[in-house]
């Protein structure tokens, strides 16, 4: 709707045995094609059809594919952090290399170095601009500290800071075990102020949940968080109706269960305008940088 042009047809089903099928049911040779699909949960599934569409795209002679993947799984699997591991955030891009991508086109990486797993050309988006877009049309940058949910998300927080001219906080924290955080110390003072976390992501919610009730004891007025990719998993949303949240604005990168979108404290803006100019200005062979700064 936002570029003015219809989707494409093609049809994405499953055989009786559970293998995928996948049919291009419009004439694409020679034309620039774009892919769009999140591998979101059921991860497997998403990125089995993304692949085979664009072998499917490529046995069909289309002139370029970019792979379009809002939120790209697999992202926190991209080092060794213990003995006999896989790195499978590389593995993953070895894979959309091989189907016959082009381009990829993504939105705030868990880690940006990601992008040099790939050997095709990688334009990231940054979805924070929406919700600094949001923060400053409704005014809620009055008086407000953002805060880093974990020392990892420092330089995401600082930018994001930095850009709605508001002082910054960070959360020290220790995750004894997988999924688990535990709040250890608050960097900085969000006393009588309104404090925003800042993440690009929510799984369980753990670390976010703790994160508020932290914020909240050290005098904040109220605390709200933004995070790009709604993953929800396990008690996330249990997590989330018993915290100290105000609002959690999230974007449109993965889609949300039911009782997620009915959630009164979880409000969705959507990444189509940003993906949608992205994909304009790549068409057009246009500068996509300027996008990544607001």
């Amino acid at each position: 709707n936002h570029l003015g042009v219809p989707v494409g047809n093609a049809v994405v089903s499953t055989f009786s045995d559970g293998e995928i099928r996948v049919q291009i049911l419009e004439h694409v040779r020679g034309r620039d094609v774009f892919l769009i699909n999140s591998t979101s949960p059921p991860v497997n599934n998403h990125l089995m059809e993304l692949l085979i569409l664009i072998d499917a795209a490529r046995r069909a002679s289309a002139g370029r594919i970019t792979a379009v993947i809002p939120y790209f799984g697999y992202a926190r699997q991209d080092r060794k952090d213990k003995a006999r591991v896989p790195i499978t955030a590389k593995l993953v891009a070895n894979l959309i290399s091989a189907a016959g991508a082009d381009r990829l086109l993504t939105v705030d990486l868990h880690c940006g170095q990601i992008q040099g797993f790939f050997d095709i050309p990688v334009d990231h988006l940054n979805g924070e601009v929406v919700f600094r877009e949001t923060l400053r049309r409704e005014g809620l940058q009055q008086n407000l500290v953002v805060v880093s949910p974990d020392m990892g998300s420092v330089a995401r927080a600082r930018e994001f800071a930095n850009r709605l001219g508001t002082p910054l906080a960070i959360v020290d924290k220790r995750r004894p075990r997988e999924n688990e955080s535990e709040v250890m110390n608050l960097i900085g003072n969000v006393d009588g102020m309104h404090a925003l976390l800042l993440d690009d992501l929510i799984d369980t919610g753990g670390t976010l949940v703790k994160a508020a009730r932290a914020i909240k004891e050290h005098g904040a007025l109220s605390v709200r968080a933004c995070a790009t990719h709604p993953i929800f998993s396990g008690p996330a949303l249990d997590n989330i109706e018993q915290s100290v949240l105000e609002e959690l604005l999230v974007s449109d990168s993965v889609p949300l269960s039911d009782r997620a979108a009915s959630n009164p404290r979880i409000r969705v803006l959507t990444l189509a305008p940003l993906i949608a100019e992205a994909i304009r200005r790549i068409h057009y062979n246009e500068s996509v940088s300027s996008l990544f700064i607001n």
